[in-house]
């Protein structure tokens, strides 16, 4: 145990020693030119995310860029980003690729933050800011653990409608997750009609469960400046 927290924390310092050495470059702005109309109901559309991993002083930070407003995260364009190439062009630390992703809440309100809402280009995919994740470099070195909570910064409400199917996992500990969107990253063969017995497939913390249940009357899930989100170990993402 010695040896590995001594190995834990020699890592974390050559990160940190190259994280000094490493400037973030800032990624331009665009005014954009691509526009997808968002639909009356959000559910079911598809859309992807480009999250890099900045140095900010001695701490790291996600930006969270999402194609949602501006296209359908077209598969050809999508295919061709590569996270790596992406690190290298804007000094990050790590970028990484998240989807295709699809939407399970209906509607979504969001107050425009002060820095966030700028659009970027990623190699023909147009997107925009739309949070921001303080991370420990541990978290680094670590790597994305499932059923994990991170803090990202943002204001918003996603609405559920009566209905509509909820997916949910519940800790150990009570707290209730609910998905957000679900991904073919891992399994490209997944599809909504499969959420209902996701629990056979998750290998869950002990004590944690998996629901889903019809909504009697509509649900708002809010996030006022923080939410708190997780991923299982299929990247499905709930808050």
């Amino acid at each position: 145990m010695a040896m590995a927290a001594r190995a834990a924390a020699a890592l974390c310092c050559g990160l940190l020693l190259a994280g000094c050495a490493r400037r973030s470059t800032a990624i331009p702005a665009i005014s954009p030119d691509q526009h997808a109309a968002l639909p009356a109901d959000l559910r079911g559309n598809r859309y992807c995310e480009v999250i890099p991993i900045f140095w900010r002083g001695f701490l790291l930070e996600a930006e969270v860029y999402n194609t949602i407003g501006l296209n359908d995260c077209p598969g050809d364009r999508w295919n061709r980003l590569d996270g790596h190439q992406l690190a290298q062009r804007y000094g990050a630390l790590r970028v990484r690729l998240n989807g295709p992703r699809y939407w399970l809440m209906n509607q979504i309100k969001a107050r425009a933050d002060a820095g966030l809402a700028r659009a970027v280009n990623f190699g023909g995919l147009q997107m925009r800011q739309r949070a921001t994740i303080a991370m420990n470099p541990l978290q680094m070195i670590q790597g994305e653990r499932p059923f994990s909570p991170v803090r990202v910064q943002r204001n918003t409400e996603f609405l559920y409608r009566r209905g509509q199917i909820v997916y949910e996992l519940i800790s150990n500990r009570g707290e209730i997750y609910r998905m957000q969107s679900y991904a073919k990253t891992v399994d490209p063969e997944l599809k909504e009609q499969d959420l209902v017995r996701l629990g056979t497939r998750l290998m869950l913390p002990e004590g944690w469960r998996f629901r889903s249940r019809r909504l009697a009357r509509d649900s708002a899930l809010p996030a006022r400046g923080e939410a708190l989100v997780l991923q299982d170990p299929l990247q499905n993402s709930y808050q």
